[in-house]
């Protein structure tokens, strides 16, 4: 084990239960998933839902084990080698291909840092706060997280965060579905057209992030997991991963009820847009309450995880200390450079008045680095586990093709989705709202 880990070990006597462990193990894997959940992905499955109803609904189940096998090797390798994933790749194959890894990763975080801020400046314009206020705040609230706890003080901290998402299954049941048109439309799925593909490659890749990866693997070592706790770990990965999909789930049957029904044509490209078409189905007040809550809580914990995955992975490229349990003090670039990237996607989204244009980029970059994230880690985990633990047989040839479908849609949704992101730009001077 990486020797700025190996104290961080978990404790398991033998004389406590499989709950009991299970619970000291909880985690990394819920927290991920439930940062995957963020709301850049919360637009898509709201205009999958409004757009086409319930015939992308099967789709987000069906991602379910897709979005397991992939994390589950962060598990794997963050367990049997109890190294980060920017440290192991920089062992395995070299600084230059690890410096390309995080470089990639550093694009990814900026991405999701764009988003995350723009969210939480979406719900301070539905209560007529200045946009700088509440992306202030927000910026102060996850400094201060990371720089006064300890790992599992900042886990738990982004599992209650996590949790206000669990408002999504209120919002669909208060949308009443029909129970006969969700089923019609999970048997319907219209493949011959490019408008629904192209959600369906936007769904797939809104599904795995770069940066999940590094943070998945580089908390399981953080917290000290060993070969004893790979059972439970995988099913900490397991649960995060139904549940996540069960929240894009419940989001797509809220507006397939409620927009998709009356108004599918509604513009549903930032946080402002969604709620002004949902909110009147739930009510002003509480429906306002209820939505803010979900959408601060998916953006505050992926904002956690992509930052920290940013830090985590220069950490581990460059050989610095870079873990949560160091001092800021004996940890100075750790902190700091978690402290920039906070820092600077506060900044981007308080005085850059046109973050569409720069999200142009940002998105389709980070479809194009999907293969590239995707490559290392199976790679890695041919290469670089135990021999025992190693991905071979069937099992091999079944990651590969989800590896190769996740990235091969990834990349065609961010590309295909181009034009219509142009458009966007050109037709709204600003996108935080």
């Amino acid at each position: 084990m990486s020797s700025t880990r190996a104290f961080n070990k978990i404790n398991t006597p033998t004389h406590r239960s499989r709950w009991e462990i299970f619970l000291a193990v909880l985690g990394p894997g819920l927290v991920v998933m439930l940062a995957d959940t963020d709301v850049g992905s919360i637009i898509t499955a709201a205009q999958s839902g409004a757009q086409w109803g319930f015939k992308l609904l099967l789709l987000q189940f069906i991602l379910m084990p897709i979005l397991y096998i992939v994390q589950e090797l962060t598990v794997r390798l963050g367990i049997f080698t109890g190294k980060g994933h920017g440290e192991l790749i920089s062992e395995t194959f070299g600084k230059g291909w690890a410096y390309l890894s995080v470089a990639g990763l550093s694009v990814a975080t900026t991405g999701a840092l764009l988003t995350e801020f723009s969210g939480v400046a979406g719900v301070s314009n539905l209560y007529g706060l200045p946009r700088s206020v509440g992306v202030a705040l927000a910026a102060v609230t996850l400094l201060t997280i990371v720089w006064t706890g300890s790992y599992r003080r900042v886990e738990r901290i982004a599992l209650i965060m996590g949790l206000f998402e669990l408002v999504f299954f209120g919002i669909a049941w208060a949308s009443h579905p029909s129970i006969h048109e969700m089923l019609n439309g999970l048997l319907h799925a219209p493949i011959t057209n490019d408008d629904y593909m192209m959600l369906v490659a936007a769904n797939i890749g809104a599904v795995i992030m770069p940066w999940m990866v590094f943070y998945q693997q580089s908390a399981v070592a953080d917290k000290g997991l060993h070969p004893e706790h790979y059972r439970h770990a995988r099913w900490d990965t397991a649960v995060g991963a139904i549940i996540t999909q069960a929240v894009m789930a419940a989001v797509l049957i809220a507006t397939a009820a409620t927009i998709g029904r009356l108004n599918p044509n509604a513009p549903l490209n930032t946080v402002h847009q969604l709620s002004e078409a949902i909110i009147p189905y739930l009510g002003d007040t509480w429906g306002r309450i209820v939505f803010s809550l979900g959408i601060l809580g998916a953006g505050m914990v992926a904002a956690i995880v992509a930052s920290l995955a940013g830090a985590w992975g220069w950490g581990e490229v460059t050989g610095f200390r870079h873990s949560l349990e160091h001092h800021p003090k004996d940890a100075p670039w750790f902190y700091g450079i978690y402290t920039a990237i906070i820092v600077a996607g506060a900044a981007a989204v308080i005085t850059i008045p046109d973050l569409v244009s720069l999200d142009i980029g940002v998105e389709v970059m980070n479809a194009l680095l999907l293969p590239m994230v995707l490559g290392f880690l199976v790679a890695l985990s041919i290469k670089a586990l135990p021999a025992e633990h190693r991905l071979r047989g069937p099992y091999l040839w079944l990651v590969l093709f989800v590896v190769i479908l996740a990235g091969g849609l990834g990349v065609y949704g961010g590309l295909t989705s181009l034009p219509d992101t142009v458009l966007r730009a050109a037709m709204q001077p600003q996108s935080w709202g």
